[in-house]
């Protein structure tokens, strides 16, 4: 049990604070699957000419790509960061998830108040309207004050430390990278010229702090990928110290931020290639050796038992797509679909780790077991049809296919891009489907234990025992 890498759920206000952040995430995913459906079909060859909106397809974008990355990925971290803190500033937990769950509301409504004005500026795109500009606003807010609570009310690691203690560290690591982002963006915007507006306005804006997300991004995936590990029975070659000191690494070239903030203006070219630079190589420090380690278990671990088996398949799949992801970066050359290929290898392996971890909190949290059988299935598709999808975007960019356009923008005058592209939009289909089953399974079974609770209060005490 002492390098069991596994958080003990507390039975308090934490436990309900930390469901409130799992629902908004939810919503947020299931908003963005809608979202989702347009973009990939306005993309698709053939059925691109019949979609009547496809001048809609940028506000989408926008859209989607806020509410499935930086809504969901940081209302999980609420999660964790929740069901890590002590019961202290409980207040402030509530008033954080009020603050980002309006936000992430407007932006949902947002599109459909007048003309949007879309900007696919990198890390968070924007619609140049006042409401949406409120709803990133609140939703900053609210996400600061988790940062600020989650860092003021964290439990200890402890003094001989065990599994716990370094899934602790981890997630204290992910909330330090997340201060400094704030930090980033009140920083660009304070120095951005007042001459910019439009595009490179926003790019520079959040630059800085996108980069940084990115690093509490992938050191939440890191403390999922191990509490599935070891949840689903794979026998670690870790000490709770090598975790501990891996996590240090993944967080210490943060602390480069300031530096490059201070050394170049926010509008050299410097500065943008540094923060590139940050995250390329920064960012493999603790997951290269932890992934690979992860992957050694698994390959001497038995099979794993039927109950265990959605964790042992997200784990897989999420290994595998950020991995993709990551390997597809360092072939990008100009600006056309393999970097989107890139980073939807990435980031779906950020949400593939969040959806297993799901499976396992709900039972944990007080809600029903999910149907572990679709829940293994489920994970396989999503997954699968990622991985289709990434394929062919990185094939339809070796052939110079834009990115960020669709339509006749993309002009696919060649069988060779008809089919990668074609290969694309197939991919994200069955993602889709992969994604649509997730919620199924997640809300029926939270259906199921609030029902459990109202009728047999017994039952749910019975599971987590």
């Amino acid at each position: 049990m002492r390098d069991e890498f596994v958080l003990p759920i507390p039975r308090d206000s934490r436990r309900a604070l930390a469901g409130g952040w799992l629902w908004l995430g939810l919503l947020a995913l299931s908003a963005s699957g809608i979202f989702s459906l347009l973009l990939v079909l306005s993309r698709t060859p053939y059925v691109q000419d019949v979609i009547p909106w496809i001048d809609f397809f940028h506000t989408a974008l926008v859209v989607h790509v806020d509410l499935s990355v930086l809504v969901w990925f940081l209302a999980f971290g609420g999660v964790l960061w929740s069901l890590n803190s002590t019961t202290r500033f409980m207040k402030l937990g509530w008033l954080a998830l009020g603050f980002a769950g309006l936000g992430a509301a407007a932006m949902v409504v947002a599109p459909f108040i007048g003309p949007g004005n879309p900007l696919v500026s990198n890390y968070i795109p924007v619609l140049q309207t006042p409401l949406f500009a409120l709803a990133l606003l609140f939703f900053g807010f609210g996400i600061t004050l988790l940062i600020l609570r989650s860092m003021t009310a964290q439990s200890r690691v402890g003094q001989q430390l065990e599994g716990v203690g370094a899934l602790r560290f981890g997630l204290n690591t992910a909330a330090v990278a997340s201060a400094m982002a704030v930090l980033a963006f009140v920083w660009s915007y304070l120095a951005l010229p007042e001459f910019l507006s439009g595009k490179p306005y926003y790019e520079l804006l959040f630059w800085g702090g996108g980069h940084m997300l990115q690093f509490t991004y992938t050191l939440l995936m890191l403390v999922a990928w191990l509490w599935l590990a070891s949840a689903s029975g794979v026998s670690l070659p870790l000490t709770p110290r090598v975790v501990l000191l891996l996590f240090f690494l993944g967080l210490v070239t943060v602390f480069m931020a300031p530096l490059i903030y201070y050394g170049h203006a926010i509008t050299s070219v410097e500065h943008i290639k540094l923060f590139t630079w940050l995250m390329r190589y920064g960012g493999s420090l603790a997951t290269l050796p932890l992934a690979l380690a992860i992957l050694y278990g698994l390959l001497r671990s038995p099979a794993s038992p039927r109950a265990q088996a959605p964790l042992r398949a997200a784990l897989l799949t999420s290994m595998l797509l950020f991995g993709l992801g990551g390997v597809v970066g360092f072939l990008i050359q100009g600006s056309n679909v393999t970097i989107p290929a890139h980073y939807h290898g990435s980031i779906v392996g950020v949400t593939l780790a969040f959806m297993g971890l799901t499976y396992d909190l709900l039972p944990r949290m007080g809600y029903a077991h999910p149907a572990m059988r679709a829940a293994q299935i489920q994970s396989w598709v999503y997954g699968g049809g990622q991985l289709l999808h990434v394929l062919g975007l990185v094939w339809s960019g070796g052939y110079g296919v834009q990115r960020k356009v669709a339509g006749t923008a993309q002009a696919l005058d060649g069988v060779e891009k008809i089919v990668a592209m074609g290969l694309m939009g197939l991919g994200g289909l069955i993602a889709i489907i992969g994604g649509l089953m997730f919620l199924v399974i997640v809300f029926m079974a939270m259906a199921k234990g609030r029902r459990q609770q109202t009728h047999a209060p017994g039952t749910i005490a019975a599971q987590q025992g």
